[in-house]
């Protein structure tokens, strides 16, 4: 059974705040200690936090699913005004931060979901593929790691930079042998 929260209490406890948000009250501690949310302390020590700490607990989980990191959260909540509740437009502001960041996770899924048959046996997963793909471990004196998703990722930033990139050739040569094979 969810709580209704009182239209009229402007504060609520971490039980009240733990069963309407979801989030568990260790974790709303956790949040806490890293300065994602503030509370008070009542006189017998209790926390009390303001109602708006509900739309903070939903961006905060929100950013986490979207696996921003809880300090790139933190820099981005302090934006909001602390001398009032934060209003539709300070929401919209501090979630545009995301924009740039998702458009790279989804570049970057992207890549990875067209290209994980080459990423897995381009180097840093020897399988037996990569006789074929990647001969005598080429790619390793390229950098540790899946070097043709990487490469690949950081020629197209290049390329859309106006930079050409030799790396791709590289990758073309190597593409072409293994075609051949």
């Amino acid at each position: 059974m969810s709580t209704k929260l009182s239209p009229r209490a402007k504060e609520i406890t971490v039980g009240e705040l733990a069963e309407r948000s979801g989030v568990a009250p260790s974790a709303l501690r956790f949040y806490e200690r890293e300065g994602l949310i503030q509370s008070r302390r009542t006189s017998g020590n209790q926390r009390r936090y303001t109602r708006d700490t509900l739309r903070r607990v939903a961006f905060i989980r929100t950013s986490q699913r979207l696996g921003i990191p809880l300090a790139r959260i933190r820099e981005v909540l302090a934006l909001l005004p602390d001398d009032r509740t934060p209003d539709r437009a300070d929401w919209a502001r501090i979630s545009a931060c995301w924009q740039a960041d998702l458009d790279q996770r989804i570049t970057a899924l992207q890549r990875l979901r067209d290209h994980l048959s080459d990423c897995i046996g381009c180097g840093c997963l020897s399988l037996d593929r990569c006789a074929l793909s990647n001969p005598y471990d080429e790619l390793a004196s390229h950098g540790p790691g899946p070097r043709r998703l990487l490469e690949d990722g950081e020629n197209e930033e290049q390329e859309e930079e106006g930079e050409g990139s030799r790396a791709s050739e590289g990758n073309q040569v190597g593409r072409e042998r293994s075609a051949e094979a």
